[in-house]
């Protein structure tokens, strides 16, 4: 290198002067004259030669030192933003509110995993109406039930599939009266008993969402991995982190007090299409009245979420730090989920795996419902159709069109043997109940119990026998006692193979002698319980269903609460 090139070197920052010694230090070249002889003109930095070294380390420039002191300050930046960054990581874990995952009596089983080693998850979405807190009071509505336990204002389940390729989410009326099991408070640790009478918002006051997921869970025979819950304040604060979501209605609307229906969400706007946040995103999401009843508001709430999903998915908040913190601390500050997925990471992982999915894969519908026969202007009850969406969520269905596949995962094929061999079929009995009405308030279909009996002799099981016990189902279900342990479920495997039922619904039970089939509401039909179930994007009556790509949706607005 030349000397004026050395210079240059030296005068950007970098001096081979200040690794000369060093160098040295290591390998002495006793070939080379001492340090105290001339320097050559490019050791000397290439001016000529006057300059003796003395012995002393060379003097560093100006330059390298202001270097060298920032590449240190850079350092200590660098590890300062790191004990921040891991600061601010524990500062959102201590926000988030966690909570017991299932405190009340289900046994449902999770789903087995498919070929691939896949298992779906289901994920409870509970919106909250407490108003004990400030921020919840101060959006008003219901003062009078400050100091209660909160109710579930929304339930809706989400569920994704094995392949992660589908998802569905299906919202149940909080009117719904819906058998209710024993629950006990995980703070205070008090009991409450089974109940038929009461409707499923209810149950968040029995025991918290760990309550609301057992009722859920038994519902729809199928197992529930997480709940999450939001209340009003949680709703408006993740509004305004998302920054606003499209929503669209057909005429003007005011959902106010009118004289034939006190109370109101307050929501007003002019028809057509429009970005809400903050209180107008909680006014539209709790909003029924103006659409007409509560199955027009799960309506409207699925139109929010497709359209909040899209708008997500279109923000790039990895590149946007601002945009991250705030739904970081909106969704942290908001929300209460069940333990095992509380912590950012889990958060995290569960977020890109529902990213994963495709807006034209995501299916939004209403469980269908019937009046209640014990209070017809107030409450619901699940309705036959019901039974139908249950069946495609347990084994997997997808409820679009729009994927290859048309069936899930292997929890939907036929029972298999267990360790214990199963015991003669001649010598099992079983009982068969008629369950296909679903609620008392279905009708049931004729002579089912006997028409599957008649299938079970024909296949050997000689000692099955009808049951008239009234037991209305909306899930088919096959259970053997508790007490007879793994004979008795290879028992009752034999009997599920017989008639084509898939393991998933085989469990054992206290509350059964002997083997006990119930034909449920998904089951009206043949005896052959795997070609019942309904195949990929079925027709799902009476459930309001909207496909996440659809951009066009529009709520009706009901003519009293109509202005102009």
């Amino acid at each position: 290198m030349s000397n004026s090139s050395d210079s240059r070197v030296r005068d950007s920052g970098w001096d081979d002067s200040l690794y000369e010694e060093r160098r040295h230090a290591a390998t002495p070249d006793r070939s080379e004259p001492p340090e105290t002889s001339e320097p050559s003109a490019t050791e000397a930095g290439g001016g000529g030669g006057g300059h003796r070294r003395t012995g002393r380390r060379p003097r560093r420039s100006r330059k390298a030192r202001i270097i060298r002191g920032t590449a240190i300050a850079v350092s200590l930046a660098v590890l300062g933003a790191s004990g921040a960054v891991w600061a601010y990581y524990e500062h959102l874990n201590g926000q988030i509110i966690k909570g017991q995952r299932d405190n009340g009596n289900s046994d449902v089983k999770p789903a087995k995993a498919n070929a691939a080693g896949q298992t779906p998850m289901n994920i409870l979405l509970l919106g909250s109406d407490s108003r004990n807190s400030a921020a919840n009071l101060k959006l008003g509505g219901a003062k009078y039930t400050v100091g209660d336990k909160p109710r579930a204002d929304v339930i809706m389940l989400m569920h994704l599939s094995a392949d992660r390729k589908n998802m569905s989410v299906i919202s149940i009326p909080r009117d719904t009266r819906v058998p209710i099991p024993e629950c006990t408070d995980p703070d205070t640790g008090q009991k409450y008993a089974a109940t038929t009478t009461s409707i499923i918002n209810e149950s968040l006051t029995r025991g918290g969402a760990g309550c609301t997921l057992a009722t859920v869970q038994n519902l729809t025979n199928t197992y529930i991995d997480h709940w999450m819950v939001i209340d009003f304040a949680g709703v408006v604060k993740m509004a305004d982190a998302i920054g606003g979501v499209q929503v669209c209605v057909r005429q003007n609307v005011w959902d106010h007090p009118t004289a034939a229906q006190s109370g109101g969400s307050g929501l007003k706007l002019k028809a057509g299409s429009r970005e809400i946040s903050g209180k107008t995103a909680l006014q539209w999401l709790r909003t029924r009245h103006a659409w007409g009843s509560d199955i027009g508001r799960a309506k409207a709430q699925h139109m929010y979420m497709t359209s909040m999903m899209r708008k997500l998915r279109k923000q790039n908040i990895f590149t946007d730090t601002g945009h991250l913190m705030n739904l970081a601390e909106a969704a942290t500050s908001s929300l209460k989920v069940s333990e095992e997925i509380g912590s950012i990471k889990k958060l995290y992982d569960l977020g890109m795996q529902l990213k994963t999915v495709p807006n034209n894969r995501i299916t939004m519908l209403t469980m269908p419902t019937l009046k209640d026969p014990l209070n017809p202007k107030a409450h619901l009850v699940p309705g036959p159709d019901a039974s139908q969406i249950w069946a495609m969520l347990r084994n997997d269905i997808a409820f679009d069109t729009n994927g290859k596949a048309k069936t899930g995962t292997a929890s939907a094929s036929p029972a298999a043997s267990t360790a214990a061999s199963a015991a003669p079929a001649a010598s099992i009995a079983v009982s068969v109940v008629n369950g296909t009405a679903g609620t008392a308030a279905g009708t049931p279909v004729d002579h089912r119990a006997a028409t599957l009996v008649t299938a079970l002799k024909d296949a050997g099981f000689t000692k099955a026998e009808p049951d008239s016990t009234a037991q209305p189902s909306q899930v088919t279900t096959l259970s053997y006692p508790a007490a007879d342990g793994d004979q008795g479920r290879a028992d009752a495997l034999a009997v599920a193979k017989a008639l084509d039922i898939p393991k998933a619904s085989v469990k054992k039970s206290s509350h059964v002698s002997s083997i006990t089939l119930i034909a449920g509401a998904d089951w009206t039909k043949g005896t052959d319980y795997a070609k019942s179930l309904p195949s990929a994007g079925s027709s799902l009556a009476n459930a309001d269903s909207i496909n996440g790509a659809n951009t066009k949706d529009c709520m009706s607005v009901y003519a009293p609460y109509q202005w102009s």
